[in-house]
């Protein structure tokens, strides 16, 4: 981890070809939005990517490799606490360059930490961060066989807890011959979320997506294995810089080709995360998430004649009315009940694995006091 020889990068805060650097680089062009200048033999830089233990990333000085410090590693009491790609962090120069500090995140997607695929089987909630600091969160689909719509409303959900401006992407239209009435479905569950219907390979319908790649904008790309988004990133960069593969012909679905998260920077100015196709999304700490994806369902909360209503046979639920009326449909309802007991479980894991955890420690020390008043009492 620590071998110089491995880790030619930023050495002594110089630009050189023999540390793998690239030219001086404009900070603020990668979002950063703070004092550029050195501070305490610090600099600023911006993760773009990260492979196990080795972040690459961008400051002043250039584009190079670097690790975190031991004593970072040691402080961190959480996965969550590590950098990640789209970070901001404090980096001392050297060989190797040194990540010591991680600056605050104006927003961040993260997930629950699986172990399997059912909510019996996971193994801890813990939270993986999957990216930081962007602007905007694309939900990204296919067109063919793999459309699923409730996956996009979930997708939608941690988007919305991000803190970033969710679009839907619906990518592969060149793949069928009118996505009129996916796009009215995906527009009907995602109340207020821009959809757009595009197409890496052919270029159908790229300017549409323009408006979100500004200069110093980072987009976020979210979605299955599969769905087209190293096409699509290779489509917006006008060069081959993601590795794609063409479609199984027995399910429709792309072959998984990203294999780690990484930033890159487009002709236009903006950045793009390109992100592994996840198998399993958990919805997480979303409380917020879910109000701004079923805001309309939850506006009617207020309109039920007693405040602790349970939405169920009481009389004058607003909801009950609602979809005796056709104002909320049956399936927006059953989502927006699913999302919420699973958040609602991974809260009370929470609580119990936080709870476990201090009962745990308590132990420890009343076995530590126990040892040592045997080992000293045999004196007395």
């Amino acid at each position: 981890m620590r071998d110089s020889s491995a880790h030619k990068n930023i050495a002594h805060g110089e630009s050189c070809e023999r540390n793998a650097m690239t030219d001086k680089i404009d900070l603020k062009d990668y979002g950063y939005a703070g004092d550029a200048g050195q501070a305490d033999g610090l600099v600023p830089a911006r993760v773009v990517g990260q492979h196990r233990d080795r972040y690459r990333i961008v400051c002043a000085f250039g584009e190079g490799e670097a690790v975190l410090k031991g004593s970072f590693i040691y402080g961190a009491r959480f996965r969550e606490d590590l950098p990640c790609v789209g970070d901001f962090v404090m980096l001392r120069p050297g060989e190797p360059a040194l990540v010591e500090r991680l600056l605050p995140r104006r927003t961040k997607f993260s997930r629950a930490d699986f172990f399997g695929h059912a909510l019996a089987h996971i193994r801890a909630n813990n939270e993986q961060v999957v990216a930081a600091n962007f602007d905007y969160v694309f939900v990204m689909s296919s067109l063919n066989r793999d459309f699923n719509v409730n996956r996009i409303v979930r997708y939608l959900t941690q988007a919305w807890q991000s803190g970033a401006k969710p679009v839907v992407v619906l990518t592969k239209a060149d793949l069928v011959a009118d996505a009129g009435a996916q796009l009215a479905e995906v527009r009907a569950a995602a109340a207020g979320v821009p959809v757009h219907a595009v197409s890496g390979l052919s270029g159908l319908a790229l300017e549409s997506l323009d408006e979100y790649l500004r200069p110093g904008k980072t987009a976020v790309f979210l979605g299955m294995s599969g769905v087209g988004k190293s096409s699509l990133v290779n489509a917006l960069a006008g060069a081959e810089v993601a590795a794609v593969r063409e479609i199984r012909e027995d399910d429709a679905r792309g072959r998984h080709t990203t294999t780690a998260r990484q930033l890159l920077m487009l002709p236009s100015g903006a950045m793009v995360v390109d992100t592994p196709g996840m198998r399993e999304l958990g919805i997480f700490r979303a409380g917020q998430g879910i109000s701004g994806n079923f805001a309309e369902v939850e506006a009617l909360f207020s309109r039920c004649r007693f405040g602790d209503c349970r939405h169920g046979n009481e009389p004058g639920c607003a909801v009950a009315a609602a979809l005796e009326n056709g104002e909320l449909s049956r399936e927006t309802w059953n989502r927006y009940l699913a999302h919420v007991r699973e958040n609602a479980y991974f809260d009370d894991r929470k609580a119990y694995m936080t709870e476990r955890a201090a009962r745990n420690r308590s132990l420890n020390r009343k076995n530590r006091r126990d040892k040592r008043g045997g080992e000293f009492g045999d004196l007395e």
